[in-house]
Protein backbone atom coordinates (compact mmCIF):
# COMPACT_ATOMS: atom_id res chain seq x y z
CA UNK A 1 0.00 0.00 0.00
CA UNK A 2 1.07 3.29 -1.34
CA UNK A 3 0.96 6.49 1.28
CA UNK A 4 -1.49 7.75 -1.40
CA UNK A 5 -3.95 4.78 -0.86
CA UNK A 6 -4.44 6.35 2.94
CA UNK A 7 -7.55 7.57 3.84
CA UNK A 8 -6.86 11.10 4.66
CA UNK A 9 -8.31 10.91 8.28
CA UNK A 10 -11.54 11.56 10.23
CA UNK A 11 -14.26 13.22 9.27
CA UNK A 12 -16.76 13.89 11.95
CA UNK A 13 -20.29 14.50 10.55
CA UNK A 14 -20.85 18.04 8.14
CA UNK A 15 -16.93 18.29 7.88
CA UNK A 16 -14.84 18.12 4.70
CA UNK A 17 -11.77 19.64 5.31
CA UNK A 18 -8.52 18.41 7.63
CA UNK A 19 -8.61 21.92 9.36
CA UNK A 20 -12.48 21.59 10.21
CA UNK A 21 -11.88 17.91 11.16
CA UNK A 22 -9.17 18.70 13.80
CA UNK A 23 -11.34 21.75 14.95
CA UNK A 24 -14.48 19.58 15.31
CA UNK A 25 -12.36 16.82 17.50
CA UNK A 26 -10.65 19.03 19.65
CA UNK A 27 -13.96 20.85 20.46
CA UNK A 28 -15.87 17.45 21.17
CA UNK A 29 -12.87 16.41 23.67
CA UNK A 30 -12.57 19.48 25.98
CA UNK A 31 -16.83 19.29 25.83
CA UNK A 32 -16.76 16.47 27.12
CA UNK A 33 -13.37 16.33 29.54
CA UNK A 34 -14.86 16.62 33.04
CA UNK A 35 -16.71 13.56 32.50
CA UNK A 36 -14.53 11.31 30.16
CA UNK A 37 -13.39 9.00 33.00
CA UNK A 38 -16.25 7.89 34.23
CA UNK A 39 -18.05 7.41 30.63
CA UNK A 40 -14.69 5.43 29.63
CA UNK A 41 -15.28 3.01 32.72
CA UNK A 42 -18.69 2.72 31.91
CA UNK A 43 -18.81 2.35 28.41
CA UNK A 44 -15.79 0.17 28.41
CA UNK A 45 -17.20 -2.04 31.24
CA UNK A 46 -13.99 -1.33 33.17
CA UNK A 47 -11.89 -3.33 30.88
CA UNK A 48 -10.05 0.22 29.61
CA UNK A 49 -7.83 0.68 32.32
CA UNK A 50 -6.84 -3.67 31.84
CA UNK A 51 -6.38 -2.66 28.11
CA UNK A 52 -4.41 0.62 28.64
CA UNK A 53 -2.16 -1.54 31.34
CA UNK A 54 -1.86 -4.49 28.75
CA UNK A 55 -0.69 -2.15 26.51
CA UNK A 56 2.02 -0.53 28.31
CA UNK A 57 3.45 -3.98 29.56
CA UNK A 58 3.73 -5.06 25.77
CA UNK A 59 5.62 -1.93 25.72
CA UNK A 60 7.87 -2.34 28.84
CA UNK A 61 10.85 -3.91 27.81
CA UNK A 62 11.48 -1.00 25.36
CA UNK A 63 11.43 1.29 28.40
CA UNK A 64 13.27 -0.72 30.76
CA UNK A 65 17.05 1.48 30.61
CA UNK A 66 16.49 4.94 32.69
CA UNK A 67 17.38 6.85 29.71
CA UNK A 68 14.44 5.85 28.26
CA UNK A 69 11.66 7.94 27.33
CA UNK A 70 8.21 7.03 26.01
CA UNK A 71 5.35 9.29 24.23
CA UNK A 72 1.85 9.22 24.91
CA UNK A 73 -0.42 10.60 22.04
CA UNK A 74 -3.42 12.07 21.86
CA UNK A 75 -3.04 11.20 25.58
CA UNK A 76 -6.18 12.60 26.80
CA UNK A 77 -6.39 12.38 30.92
CA UNK A 78 -3.22 10.80 30.85
CA UNK A 79 -4.35 7.42 31.82
CA UNK A 80 -1.78 5.40 29.25
CA UNK A 81 0.78 7.71 30.18
CA UNK A 82 0.29 6.95 33.96
CA UNK A 83 0.43 3.78 32.62
CA UNK A 84 3.89 3.51 30.75
CA UNK A 85 5.22 5.17 33.73
CA UNK A 86 5.06 2.26 36.14
CA UNK A 87 6.57 0.12 33.83
CA UNK A 88 9.12 2.76 32.73
CA UNK A 89 12.26 3.65 34.72
CA UNK A 90 13.10 6.56 32.56
CA UNK A 91 10.94 9.52 31.34
CA UNK A 92 7.37 9.71 29.63
CA UNK A 93 5.53 12.73 28.06
CA UNK A 94 1.99 13.10 27.57
CA UNK A 95 1.02 15.05 24.51
CA UNK A 96 -2.49 15.98 23.19
CA UNK A 97 -3.94 19.18 22.12
CA UNK A 98 -7.10 19.30 23.96
CA UNK A 99 -6.33 21.69 26.83
CA UNK A 100 -8.98 20.44 29.10
CA UNK A 101 -7.90 16.78 28.93
CA UNK A 102 -4.42 17.29 29.84
CA UNK A 103 -5.27 19.47 32.83
CA UNK A 104 -7.09 16.08 34.25
CA UNK A 105 -4.10 14.48 33.08
CA UNK A 106 -1.80 16.68 35.45
CA UNK A 107 -4.54 16.28 38.37
CA UNK A 108 -4.66 12.27 38.21
CA UNK A 109 -0.60 12.51 38.02
CA UNK A 110 0.12 14.86 41.10
CA UNK A 111 -2.69 12.58 43.18
CA UNK A 112 -0.74 9.08 41.83
CA UNK A 113 2.51 10.91 42.38
CA UNK A 114 3.63 9.84 39.21
CA UNK A 115 6.14 12.70 37.45
CA UNK A 116 5.06 12.54 33.94
CA UNK A 117 5.91 15.82 31.40
CA UNK A 118 2.43 17.04 29.66
CA UNK A 119 2.76 19.05 26.64
CA UNK A 120 -0.01 21.05 24.63
CA UNK A 121 0.63 19.85 20.98
CA UNK A 122 -0.53 18.50 17.70
CA UNK A 123 0.01 15.16 17.05
CA UNK A 124 0.26 16.39 13.09
CA UNK A 125 3.38 18.56 14.27
CA UNK A 126 4.96 17.73 17.11
CA UNK A 127 7.45 20.09 19.00
CA UNK A 128 9.99 17.21 19.71
CA UNK A 129 13.33 16.71 17.81
CA UNK A 130 13.69 13.74 15.62
CA UNK A 131 14.76 10.34 17.19
CA UNK A 132 14.00 11.59 20.88
CA UNK A 133 12.12 8.72 21.71
CA UNK A 134 11.93 4.53 22.22
CA UNK A 135 8.13 4.56 22.50
CA UNK A 136 5.39 6.21 21.15
CA UNK A 137 2.06 4.52 21.92
CA UNK A 138 -1.68 5.43 21.23
CA UNK A 139 -4.63 4.40 23.02
CA UNK A 140 -7.51 5.22 20.98
CA UNK A 141 -7.00 8.57 19.64
CA UNK A 142 -5.04 8.14 16.73
CA UNK A 143 -8.76 7.11 14.94
CA UNK A 144 -9.49 10.74 15.67
CA UNK A 145 -6.34 12.49 13.94
CA UNK A 146 -7.49 14.38 10.35
CA UNK A 147 -4.97 13.00 8.54
CA UNK A 148 -3.42 9.55 9.30
CA UNK A 149 -0.71 9.73 6.75
CA UNK A 150 1.21 12.65 8.67
CA UNK A 151 0.38 11.37 11.95
CA UNK A 152 2.03 8.13 11.28
CA UNK A 153 4.91 10.21 9.70
CA UNK A 154 5.30 12.50 12.76
CA UNK A 155 5.50 8.83 14.74
CA UNK A 156 7.97 7.90 12.61
CA UNK A 157 10.11 10.87 12.84
CA UNK A 158 10.11 11.18 16.81
CA UNK A 159 11.02 7.16 17.69
CA UNK A 160 14.83 6.58 17.29
CA UNK A 161 16.26 3.49 15.43
CA UNK A 162 14.81 0.32 16.59
CA UNK A 163 12.04 2.64 18.38
CA UNK A 164 8.59 0.70 18.71
CA UNK A 165 5.28 1.80 18.14
CA UNK A 166 1.98 0.78 20.30
CA UNK A 167 -1.25 1.75 18.82
CA UNK A 168 -4.52 0.74 20.87
CA UNK A 169 -7.59 0.91 18.65
CA UNK A 170 -11.24 0.06 19.07
CA UNK A 171 -12.02 -3.18 16.04
CA UNK A 172 -15.14 -4.64 15.43
CA UNK A 173 -15.72 -8.10 16.43
CA UNK A 174 -15.94 -10.23 13.45
CA UNK A 175 -17.92 -13.42 13.54
CA UNK A 176 -20.55 -15.17 15.92
CA UNK A 177 -23.45 -13.97 18.63
CA UNK A 178 -20.66 -11.88 20.69
CA UNK A 179 -20.04 -9.53 17.34
CA UNK A 180 -23.21 -9.11 16.80
CA UNK A 181 -24.14 -8.37 20.65
CA UNK A 182 -20.81 -6.05 20.14
CA UNK A 183 -22.15 -4.19 17.18
CA UNK A 184 -25.93 -3.48 18.85
CA UNK A 185 -24.36 -2.54 22.15
CA UNK A 186 -21.76 0.01 20.12
CA UNK A 187 -24.70 1.40 17.32
CA UNK A 188 -27.34 2.06 19.44
CA UNK A 189 -26.73 1.52 23.59
CA UNK A 190 -23.17 3.58 23.93
CA UNK A 191 -24.70 6.30 21.91
CA UNK A 192 -27.46 7.12 23.95
CA UNK A 193 -25.32 6.14 27.75
CA UNK A 194 -22.79 8.77 26.38
CA UNK A 195 -25.43 11.32 25.85
CA UNK A 196 -27.32 10.86 29.06
CA UNK A 197 -23.96 10.87 30.98
CA UNK A 198 -22.19 13.47 29.33
CA UNK A 199 -24.52 16.06 28.49
CA UNK A 200 -23.41 16.32 24.94
CA UNK A 201 -24.98 14.67 21.90
CA UNK A 202 -21.80 14.69 19.71
CA UNK A 203 -19.30 12.60 20.81
CA UNK A 204 -20.74 9.28 21.73
CA UNK A 205 -22.51 9.49 18.60
CA UNK A 206 -19.16 10.12 16.69
CA UNK A 207 -17.33 7.46 18.65
CA UNK A 208 -18.97 4.53 16.80
CA UNK A 209 -19.10 5.91 13.27
CA UNK A 210 -15.89 6.76 13.61
CA UNK A 211 -14.74 2.67 14.66
CA UNK A 212 -17.18 1.89 11.62
CA UNK A 213 -15.36 3.93 9.04
CA UNK A 214 -12.03 2.77 10.53
CA UNK A 215 -9.61 0.05 8.57
CA UNK A 216 -9.36 -3.28 10.29
CA UNK A 217 -6.41 -4.54 11.96
CA UNK A 218 -4.71 -6.14 8.89
CA UNK A 219 -5.50 -3.07 6.56
CA UNK A 220 -3.87 -1.08 9.76
CA UNK A 221 -0.74 -3.02 9.82
CA UNK A 222 -0.55 -2.50 6.22
CA UNK A 223 -0.39 1.36 6.84
CA UNK A 224 2.55 0.89 9.27
CA UNK A 225 4.26 -1.01 6.69
CA UNK A 226 3.68 2.28 4.27
CA UNK A 227 4.91 4.30 6.58
CA UNK A 228 8.31 2.71 6.81
CA UNK A 229 7.52 0.44 10.38
CA UNK A 230 8.82 -3.34 10.20
CA UNK A 231 8.35 -5.85 12.55
CA UNK A 232 4.51 -5.08 12.21
CA UNK A 233 1.95 -7.16 14.12
CA UNK A 234 -1.15 -6.75 15.86
CA UNK A 235 -3.35 -8.79 18.43
CA UNK A 236 -6.82 -8.53 19.23
CA UNK A 237 -8.60 -8.66 23.15
CA UNK A 238 -11.89 -8.96 24.47
CA UNK A 239 -13.42 -10.90 21.70
CA UNK A 240 -11.70 -8.80 18.84
CA UNK A 241 -13.45 -5.46 20.87
CA UNK A 242 -10.24 -3.82 20.80
CA UNK A 243 -6.72 -4.35 18.67
CA UNK A 244 -2.73 -3.70 19.45
CA UNK A 245 -0.97 -2.54 17.08
CA UNK A 246 2.80 -2.96 16.86
CA UNK A 247 6.02 -1.79 14.25
CA UNK A 248 9.34 -0.95 14.45
CA UNK A 249 11.29 2.03 13.50
CA UNK A 250 14.78 0.32 11.18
Amino acid sequence: MSEKELPAGTRPEGVHSEEEAARAVRRMFSAIAPRYDLLNRLLSFWFDQSWRRRAAGALAPRLARDDSRALDLCCGTGDLALALKRVSTGGVVGADFARSMLARAAEKAVAQRMPIRLVEADALKLPFADGCFDVVAAAFGFRNLANYQQGLREIHRVLKPGGEVGILEFALPEKGRFAALYRFYFQRLLPWIGRVVSGVRGPYSYLPASVEKFPGPAEFNGWLEAAGFGSVSSERWTGGAVALHRGRKA
